[in-house]
């Protein structure tokens, strides 16, 4: 890669959400010059979500730096193997092995908050307005109601398998950690943070850093750019 070269950037969002929940952190990155996507996909099954962001590699220039928050941490974690991944930077989020499933992972370290404000119908599992506050409680009122007005619902049976590959065993990773998370416990975030070896950055933020604490997320994803440029440049 020459010097003139600059990474890619992918987002990947979670659940009750779609790639809209980037939009404080796409724009700045845009003005820097860089190629970002934010990946569209159904929340139907992992395997089918990991397919789209593969696709989505396609679009973009390689080398590339997957971003994945809450569960698109487990959507990262599996196309990050991806030989035109180069980094990974996980923001509130999963990050299963091979012998773990979403679900499985939440069942280790059971949240608080958010998960008592939930609704199954139709197959899919909604948020109820009472949500938001747990989910994301450090955003202005009118933010609140705007996430619950454009949340997406996933299948009920979404976290009960993953698609093969754990990334992070052989990638760099960072890490966003939400201290105040009440969706993805702290503690989980923090087992799975010193598991990968990330570079972690702590923060007593909600479940949606990205959100409510955009410019620290732009710093981290800066320093993976970084890393992955000066890697490059010594290889």
């Amino acid at each position: 890669m020459s010097t003139q070269t600059k990474p890619s950037v992918v987002f990947c969002h979670g659940i009750w959400a779609d790639g809209s929940c980037f939009n404080k952190v796409v724009p700045p990155l845009q003005a820097e010059g860089y190629e970002v996507i934010a990946v569209q996909y159904g929340l139907d099954t992992n395997e089918a979500d990991v397919a789209m962001v593969k696709a989505a590699l396609g679009r973009v220039s390689s080398p590339a730096i997957l971003i994945g928050h809450s569960y698109g941490g487990s959507v990262i974690t599996a196309a990050g193997t991806d030989n035109r991944v180069a980094a990974l930077v996980y923001i509130a989020a999963l990050a299963p092995d091979a012998d773990e499933t979403s679900q499985g992972q939440l069942d280790k370290f059971p949240p608080t908050g958010v998960f008592s404000h939930l609704e199954v119908a139709d197959g899919r599992v909604w948020l109820r307005p009472s949500a938001t506050s747990c989910f994301a409680g450090d955003l202005p009122e009118e933010e609140q109601k705007l996430l619950w007005a454009t949340h997406y619902a996933p299948a009920a049976e979404l976290f009960h398998k993953n698609a093969p590959g754990v990334a992070w065993k052989s990638k760099p990773s960072w890490y966003v950690l939400a201290n105040k998370d009440q969706t993805v416990h702290p503690e989980l975030q923090r087992f799975v943070a010193k598991r990968m070896g990330a570079t972690t950055v702590e923060t007593n933020s909600s479940h949606v850093p990205m959100l409510s604490q955009p410019k620290l997320v732009l710093d981290v994803i800066r320093k993976a750019i970084k890393a992955v440029q000066e890697s490059a440049t010594q290889s």
